[in-house]
């Protein structure tokens, strides 16, 4: 019963302000946040510690939703959405999301395993055939003291699951040490304009750094996994996700490029001299359009949309009244997928952190404390690399997402603001 209440509350705010077209020109209706369970002054806190940041120069603008029990308890808007032309920040603003694209990406293929079309257990080289005899680059020091890398074979095949999970096996190159790693940036993935397909076909000629199912470590596993969307269904990554999820969501503004001409100007931009990503890579440009759909970082999103998706994840899986994936299946990609048992290691690089565990397609915290982030057992959240973030508290029936465009002051934004509304608390 509880669950039923909580949907129809949801969906009544959602036909408030989160219309199916899209339309969120004006921001939502918002209520008292003592109707919610936060206090007033703690959440204006946001507001203060926001228009400190700008003030000080440390980013152009922002903008932040947090909604509760089906009402929205917070949503503001602060500085411009590009420091160039000064364009004040406005809820029409249109972000690059990074890896906000993946919880997006698994969803979709989420649906294709309720449907009976994919599962979790095969092998992904049923779909991409090129996987199928990868090898795992294992550095080895030679006498002399070079490190060279031996190649040997996987001792299991890579699965959908890991592709979820970030336990394929493959990873990033923009960003950590290694020779797999350096081996990634000298392959130049995305030279010339690769489709998904031939993507797909560069990276399984590289060599692993793990062995499947063994360590979790941050990857392009999703990317990969929207090329298996895209053999499965017959259509593009996009199209499907377009005609699945995204449209009957109403988040018409969310896409890997932004090809209207009319909207290009709601594109937000960092400072100029904040748009190094990791080893050197720069933030790109989502007006010009390329064939590579990056299921794991090149959608653009508004906060409206994004709230919408994550309105939908913490109804467990509806939306005014249409379902998109069962109430079990959220919960399933909610549970820990790399805890005791799962016989996952956390690699040198495990973003989660202390106390919290990956489901699939975004971190799940596991405990109450050990983080020195302030959140509920349970809580869905992933960020992206170019200073967005969400995330869902099923505990409280709430979920806060929060955009703006920056990579130097992203991790710390994220940990304050955070800490801020659970600060908010009332009850």
């Amino acid at each position: 019963m509880r669950s039923i209440i909580r949907f129809r509350g949801i969906a009544l705010a959602a036909t408030l302000f989160l219309t199916a077209s899209g339309a969120f020109a004006e921001g939502p209706v918002t209520a008292k946040p003592e109707e919610t369970g936060f206090s007033s002054t703690g959440l204006a806190r946001i507001d203060a510690y926001l228009k400190n940041e700008i003030a000080e120069n440390k980013i152009p603008g922002a903008i932040m939703m947090i909604q509760r029990n089906g009402k929205t308890a917070y949503f503001n808007s602060f500085g411009v959405r590009d420091p160039s032309t000064k364009e004040p920040m406005t809820p029409d603003t249109i972000f690059r999301i990074y890896s906000m694209s993946k919880p997006i990406t698994t969803v979709a293929a989420m649906m294709l395993v309720e449907e009976g079309k994919l599962a979790l257990d095969e092998p992904l080289s049923k779909y991409i055939p090129a996987f199928a005899d990868v090898k795992v680059g294992v550095e080895k020091k030679g006498e002399d003291g070079v490190v060279g890398l031996d190649l040997v074979p996987a001792k299991r095949p890579i699965t959908i699951q890991d592709l979820m999970r970030h336990t394929s096996g493959l990873t990033y190159g923009f960003f950590g040490e290694g020779a797999v790693k350096k081996l990634y940036v000298g392959a130049n993935l995305g030279e010339g304009d690769p489709d998904n397909a031939l993507f797909a076909e560069r990276l399984a000629k590289l060599p692993l750094a793990y062995q499947p199912g063994t360590t979790w470590d941050y990857s392009q596993s999703t990317d990969i996994l929207g090329r298996v969307i895209e053999v499965v269904s017959g259509k593009s990554l996009y199209q499907f996700e377009k005609e699945r999820l995204l449209d009957p969501l109403g988040m018409t503004n969310t896409s890997f490029y932004v090809t209207d001409a009319a909207k290009q100007s709601l594109v937000a931009e960092p400072f100029p001299n904040d748009r190094k990503i990791g080893n050197g890579s720069e933030m790109g440009n989502p007006r010009v359009v390329r064939k590579f759909e990056s299921g794991g970082g090149g959608m653009v999103s508004t906060i409206g949309d994004y709230s919408r998706f994550a309105a939908m994840l913490l109804n467990g899986g509806t939306l005014d009244g249409k379902r998109y994936l069962s109430p079990k299946t959220i919960a399933y990609m909610g549970s820990n997928h790399v805890g005791p048992g799962s016989g996952v290691s956390p690699g040198p690089y495990y973003l989660p952190g202390p106390g919290v565990g990956f489901g699939l397609g975004f971190a799940v915290r596991t405990e109450a404390g050990v983080s020195p982030v302030e959140g509920s057992v349970g809580e869905m959240y992933w960020s992206g690399a170019g200073g967005t973030t969400f995330w869902i508290d099923p505990k409280e029936n709430m979920f806060a997402v929060f955009m703006a465009q920056t990579i130097v002051h992203r991790g710390r934004l994220r940990v304050a603001l955070k800490n801020i509304v659970y600060g908010a608390f009332e009850k």
